[in-house]
C-alpha cells in the first residue's frame, strides 16, 4: 500500500488545518489507519487514529482539537486540525495496517504554526 500525505504549511496559532493521506489501496483490505507526528528533535508520537469499525481514538494532547475521519469512496484518509498550538509543529506522518502485513507509512507532510 502507498500513501501520499498532504496538506501541510504554515497556520498561525489558533487556526485550522486538514491534513490529507491519498491511500493506493482499497480500505476493505485494511485494518486500521491514523497518524504520528515528530517535532524537531523529539521522539515520533501518535496522534490519533481509526480502527476497521470507524471508532476514533486520540492524543490527549490533541483531543477536542483534532479529528480523524476517513473516505473510502476516496480511498482518503483526514486529519482536521483546529485551534493549533506552536507545540503542534511537527512532521506528520500517515499509516495504514494492512490486513496480514505490516505497517505502511506515508512521507510526511511539515505543518508549522506561528505564534
Amino acid at each position: 500500500v502507498q500513501l501520499q500525505a498532504s496538506g501541510g504549511g504554515l497556520v498561525q496559532a489558533g487556526g485550522s488545518l486538514r491534513l490529507s493521506c491519498a491511500v493506493s489501496g482499497s480500505f476493505s483490505r485494511i485494518n486500521n489507519m491514523g497518524w504520528y507526528r515528530q517535532a524537531l528533535g523529539k521522539q515520533r508520537e501518535w496522534v490519533a487514529s481509526i480502527i476497521r469499525s470507524g471508532t476514533p481514538s486520540y492524543a490527549d494532547s490533541v483531543k477536542g482539537r483534532f479529528t480523524i475521519s476517513r473516505d473510502s469512496a476516496k480511498n482518503t484518509l483526514y486529519l482536521q486540525m483546529g485551534s493549533v498550538k506552536p507545540e503542534d509543529t511537527a512532521v506528520y506522518y500517515c499509516y495504514v495496517d494492512p490486513l496480514g502485513r505490516a505497517r505502511d507509512w506515508g512521507q510526511g507532510t511539515q505543518v508549522t504554526v506561528s505564534s
